[in-house]
């Protein structure tokens, strides 16, 4: 899977199903504090990624992640 496919895939979920407006998903954006996403979003969010991507995130593993590109990074490093 490219790193264009896994951005579209993120997307994609992030406007459907979490119902995130458009114009705030950008590579910089914060995933809580420009997005909104909360604990509960988080939750559908593993359950999105397991369905989509084939693996489990593991809450850990993302401790450091805030922004939306390095969302995408950790997604690409696990489906690479």
């Amino acid at each position: 899977m490219t790193r264009q496919e896994i951005e579209e895939k993120v997307r994609n979920f992030l406007i459907e199903d979490l119902e995130i407006d458009e114009e705030k998903i950008t590579d910089d954006a914060k995933l809580k504090d420009d997005m909104g996403i909360d604990s509960l979003d988080f939750v559908d969010i593993v359950v999105i990624v397991e369905k989509n991507f084939g693996f489990k995130i593991k809450p850990e593993e993302m401790a450091g992640v805030t922004t939306l590109h390095e969302f995408c990074d950790y997604i690409e490093s696990k489906v690479a």
